[in-house]
């Protein structure tokens, strides 16, 4: 019989034990786990994931020193993003951020596009339901972005090697508002990722951002896989940086990196209820060759753009898969790896 277990721990160095008392106040981190995965989620920063792997293995997830230095932020109108990093979710599009809300007039009138809702993005969730393998956790009604979240992580007896999390968006104004669910997990940037795309190599489009001292992107979409080439900087450059944004030929992000592959994959949607100013799938890099601990890389996937009419909610849902892998660190044996899992996982 598959033995699953979730296991309450400290938030950060230093904490007390975590636990949810009879209120559903949120503990610091909740850990679900079977023989073939772990993850592990705060509900204090929102339902953030901070850990995902094999048992035992490295964490495939790049998170802040922040997690353990600002482990219980104040959600405020004026507050900055907290590089808590991880797994979150915000709602898109991004130029939308700051333009429907009254609670901070100067980012209503700039139209600002950072940074993210704070009470999206770190403030607390109250557990709903919390049981052997599965975590529910309902977030706050945020007067930004006019929603609430409730966000949903389980392993199921019959797939102990999947995490599933669902997304559940609704609207908790008086007045419709128009969103997408935007899923944004955070890796190192050393990872090699892959995206399909069309043959052709359409359905993409890439935006470098070479100022303050970066290089441009470097791309592949040989085989009708995309992927973004760590090829050393200009002279004088300190890295690269940019973002890309997908239109998918499937619906899955994989990656390889820590001696593991995983799989992240989702409801593939038609471009047209996709916001036009995002890709269902976006990559954002920032890399800094020789420079330990910096930089990230972002997997970022988007539902379709709705309005909710008061009360109305939608959902969204990944899943995640990971296995070991003990290859070598190049394109060619990595894809062929990458075929057979997609194959195992049932994922075309």
């Amino acid at each position: 019989m598959l033995r699953l277990a979730v296991v309450l721990l400290a938030a950060a160095a230093g904490a007390s034990p975590a636990h949810a008392d009879e209120t559903g106040a949120s503990p610091g981190v909740v850990r679900l786990e079977s023989p073939k995965l772990q993850m592990e989620i705060s509900p204090r920063l929102g339902g953030r994931v901070l850990h995902f792997s094999l048992p035992g293995a490295p964490n495939l997830l790049r998170t802040g020193e922040a997690v353990a230095s600002q482990p219980d932020p104040k959600v405020s109108a004026a507050g900055e993003n907290i590089p808590y990093l991880g797994h979150e979710v915000w709602v898109g599009p991004q130029s939308g951020w700051w333009t429907d809300q009254a609670v901070n007039p100067a980012r209503r009138k700039a139209a600002a596009q950072w940074p993210p809702d704070p009470w999206l993005a770190h403030a607390p969730a109250k557990v709903i339901a919390h049981e052997d393998a599965r975590l529910v956790l309902e977030g706050a009604a945020s007067p930004v972005s006019g929603v609430r979240l409730q966000q949903s992580f389980s392993i199921a007896p019959d797939r102990p090697d999947t995490a599933e999390l669902a997304v559940e968006m609704r609207n908790v104004r008086k007045q419709p508002v128009s969103r997408d669910i935007w899923f944004n997990t955070r890796v190192a940037p050393e990872t090699r990722v892959f995206v399909p795309v069309a043959a052709d190599g359409g359905g993409v489009r890439v935006r470098s951002d070479t100022g303050d001292g970066f290089d441009g992107l470097v791309s592949s979409a040989a085989d009708g896989l995309f992927s973004l080439e760590l090829l050393p900087p200009s002279d004088g450059r300190q890295g690269r940086r940019g973002k890309v944004f997908i239109q998918p030929r499937a619906g899955w992000i994989a990656g390889f990196n820590a001696g593991q592959a995983f799989l992240i994959h989702f409801e593939l949607e038609p471009l047209a209820r996709i916001h036009p100013d995002q890709g269902q799938v976006e990559l954002y890099l920032d890399w800094r060759p020789g420079m330990a601990d910096t930089g990230v890389l972002e997997l970022e996937v988007h539902a379709p753009y709705a309005t909710l009419a008061p009360g109305e909610s939608t959902t969204a849902h990944e899943w995640w898969v990971v296995r070991r892998y003990d290859g070598p660190d190049r394109r060619d044996a990595q894809v062929a790896f990458l075929q057979r899992m997609l194959a195992e996982a049932g994922v075309e």
